[in-house]
């Protein structure tokens, strides 16, 4: 069982195996150029065409889902003190229902990081939606929004790991927060994509998908700010699209639901599988 933690700063009440993640030293600013998300509309996931690929497993006409297999599936959850109440839910369930089906497709499961909350072992390769439903129980939001710094967190190792070995799995990194960031979340996601073009990595090898929870204002300006002035903040019209921005725009009332986020996933990876090197940039 998981023990309740009482506030963000504490860390003694997690299991034996939990541990803090290392410290990264501050990255510089640069920027990527992205192209616009596909609509955040809840409901069935439509089929997207096959890309012919002897590494990348997309869909077919009998499993939408089957690009998963492909893909080892990260979730960065926003735990701050807004997402308290209904959005904390709306994740929770959104969770509970992905994580069967990622399950099916890719045995290691997936793999959960909080903003706030100290990072454990136990949230790794996680493949029951009880474990989710233990999780958020336990996870009490409060606090900031340091999105940037916990995505530099899980890419830089990863880029180390990629380096070693050009074998290793690709990542879909599904960010879910109610707010603006509080921090610089465009350094790692720009220093990504330079290191992975200067690697000469394949277009899908890293994968960003930043969904809001909620209607905060502030936080869908920010997020159509990723989408279309990353370029712009780089100073550089030559850098490879990673990220995928999905601000609310739906009717008031209208939740966060597992379809809409494997949906706008799907949709990602296709336009990725769908372009080769080149054409990840801008002529």
């Amino acid at each position: 069982m998981f023990k309740n933690i009482g506030n963000c700063n504490n860390s003694t009440g997690l299991p034996p195996s939990s541990a803090r993640p290392p410290n990264f030293s501050s990255i510089k600013t640069q920027n990527p150029d992205n192209e616009a998300p596909p609509a955040y509309t809840p409901g069935p996931a439509q089929n997207a065409s096959a890309f012919q690929s002897s590494s990348i497993t997309t869909t077919s006409d009998s499993d939408p889902y089957a690009f998963l297999r492909s893909f080892d599936t990260i979730f960065l959850i926003d735990d701050s003190g807004s997402m308290a109440g209904r959005s904390w839910r709306e994740t929770q369930e959104a969770l509970a229902t992905i994580t069967p089906i990622c399950t099916a497709h890719d045995e290691d499961g997936i793999d959960i990081y909080f903003l706030n909350h100290p990072d454990s072992s136990l949230y790794k390769k996680i493949t029951s939606p009880s474990t989710i439903i233990e999780i958020f129980q336990t996870v009490r939001p409060c606090g900031a929004t340091p999105t940037g710094q916990h995505l530099h967190k899980i890419l830089k190792p990863y880029l180390q790991r990629y380096e070693r070995d050009d074998r290793t799995k690709p990542i879909n990194i599904i960010v879910i927060t109610d707010g603006e960031p509080s921090d610089d979340v465009e350094s790692p996601i720009i220093q990504t994509a330079k290191k992975l073009d200067k690697l000469n990595a394949p277009a899908w090898q890293v994968g960003i998908q930043f969904f809001q929870v909620g209607q905060e204002s502030s936080a869908r300006k920010h997020l159509k700010q990723l989408d279309d002035g990353l370029a712009e903040l780089a100073e550089d019209d030559n850098l490879r699209d990673i990220v995928d921005t999905v601000p609310f725009s739906g009717a008031e009332g209208e939740p966060l639901t597992a379809a809409g986020i494997l949906k706008v996933v799907m949709g990602a990876v296709h336009r990725r599988l769908d372009r080769n090197s080149k054409d990840l940039h801008k002529t």
